[in-house]
């Protein structure tokens, strides 16, 4: 039986960290239970079968249930299986003495979020409750915003909370269901696709064509082809009249990504589209009339390109009648959460991984993985975030995703060393980021050294809790060995 420290705990004024609820037959593990979670600041409501546990359940509004698997009135899959049918979301965690594989897989195919073997670790068992709850809230606020973003905006393919984003869907709520053309800046991996699609999605031309071109991506001949069509004859291979995206796009909207990269003469020719609603298809003398709202986003300086005499200024002034400046992720930390929770959810099921009840993703980082997500800078934006977590996905083999598993750009950056690099001298350039993590890792090394390699015995010479240090040595990827290894 594990040890649960049964001292009464002393009267605490902190606001409760959350309502748990104890189902469990023995007297010892329920006010153990109690006792410990007391202690750490939690509400604690104990039953002592399975029918007091589903009343009350079905009286309370709880946290997280700690269950247990065999109780004298009825086993616990069967209880879970009732707290399932009359909800969904509430994390339940089951008790058992009989730990084994067979019964982890049949706990979490019943819609356990997590199962503890007797006799389990204290430290253990409060640091999957932490995470628990911190992942329920984060799905709950992901819920409620998305909830309220609907009801304000309807951009469901877009997520953010912070203040920049509210203004940035403030001004594409105003700006959609006008005529006017729009420019969309910010840097690359901004989403300025997903906010031009969102301007067409909330425009009356929303049941019309979204055609997008990438202007840098095409060569200027075929570029002009692309977007203008040609007719039979019009070149080499030309054997049949093609229509263009212009043309595909009529009565809907057209979007050109990197405006900034066209040539001065595919610049002319678009002038003419947006001034006279008409183009030439290549090889013909007949103008197309098209009615098209164009849309177009870049990572440059179109300002200084006019200055600088490589963007036509008249050009400029036609796409950029309302601006729309995406702010960089760096710039918005605050969305990192959320938008972790939405790449997990999509690539979760994409993958089929990890899936718990209802399809929602059971996948949440270890806090140290997020301290480093959030001290990123992000220089590829939300784009480079979305690749991390697809990569986090593929890679997890358990639901708490550790440190390891992110990209080697984003572990250097923050001072992370990897294993391979621990034995490597710091560079002269090293920044301070590099410095500390280097300094930790040594007197870290230095403890473990001394102590044949005990992390208790370490984490007491170095005067820090124990789970920091489990933390600084997963972050800094010091390689565990066996005491006296």
């Amino acid at each position: 039986m594990p040890e649960l420290h049964p001292t009464a705990a002393p009267p605490d004024t902190r606001a409760s960290r959350g309502r748990i609820l104890v189902i469990d037959d023995e007297a010892d593990i329920r006010e153990g239970l109690e006792t410990l979670l007391q202690i750490e600041g939690f509400t604690v409501q104990t039953a002592e079968n399975a029918a007091d546990g589903l009343k009350k359940f079905e009286e309370g509004i709880y946290d997280l249930v700690l269950l247990d698997l065999m109780m004298p009135d009825r086993s616990g899959l069967e209880v879970l299986d009732d707290i399932r049918q009359r909800d969904s979301e509430t994390p339940v965690f089951l008790i058992t003495a009989y730990g084994s594989v067979e019964v982890a897989v049949e706990a979490l195919k019943s819609g356990a979020n997590d199962y503890f073997s007797k006799p389990w670790d204290n430290e253990k068992l409060l640091i999957e409750i932490e995470r628990q709850m911190a992942r329920t809230r984060l799905e709950r606020e992901n819920r409620e915003l998305r909830r309220a973003l609907k009801q304000r905006y309807s951009f469901p393919n877009i997520v953010g909370k912070s203040e920049r984003m509210l203004r940035v869907l403030d001004l594409v709520s105003q700006v959609s269901p006008s005529k006017s053309n729009i420019l969309i800046t910010g840097e690359t991996g901004t989403g300025k696709e997903l906010i031009a699609k969102a301007i067409h999605a909330n425009s009356p031309r929303a049941d019309q064509p979204f055609v997008g071109v990438n202007s840098g991506s095409l060569p200027p001949d075929l570029l002009e082809s692309t977007l203008f069509g040609h007719v039979k004859g019009a070149f080499t291979g030309a054997v049949a009249n093609r229509k263009g995206s212009l043309e595909t796009a009529a009565r809907g909207t057209i979007f050109f990504d990197e405006i900034g990269t066209l040539t001065a003469d595919m610049q002319v020719k678009l002038l003419r589209v947006l001034q006279e609603r008409e183009f030439l298809p290549v090889g013909s003398t007949e103008p197309v009339r098209v009615d098209v709202r164009v849309l177009a986003a870049t990572n440059a300086d179109l300002a200084r390109q006019v200055e600088e005499g490589r963007f036509r200024q008249d050009l400029y002034y036609r796409l950029n009648v309302i601006n729309i400046p995406l702010p960089p992720l760096r710039d918005r930390k605050e969305d990192i959460p959320i938008l972790v929770e939405h790449f997990f959810q999509f690539y979760c099921r994409d993958n089929d991984k990890f899936l718990g009840p209802g399809g929602a993703s059971l996948l949440a980082f270890e806090p140290e993985a997020m301290h480093i997500l959030m001290d990123y800078n992000w220089p590829g934006n939300v784009r480079e975030l979305e690749n991390a977590i697809e990569r986090a996905v593929v890679l997890a083999t358990s639901s708490t995703v550790p440190v390891s598993v992110l990209p080697e750009q984003i572990l250097h950056s923050t001072g992370v060393r990897t294993p391979r690099e621990s034995g490597e001298s710091l560079p002269a350039d090293a920044s301070l980021f590099e410095v500390v993590a280097d300094f930790e890792a040594r007197k870290i090394v230095d403890a473990l050294d001394a102590v044949g390699y005990s992390q208790t015995d370490a984490a007491a010479r170095l005067k820090i809790p124990l789970s920091t240090l489990n933390q600084k040595i997963k972050r800094l990827g010091i390689p565990v060995r066996k005491r006296g290894g």
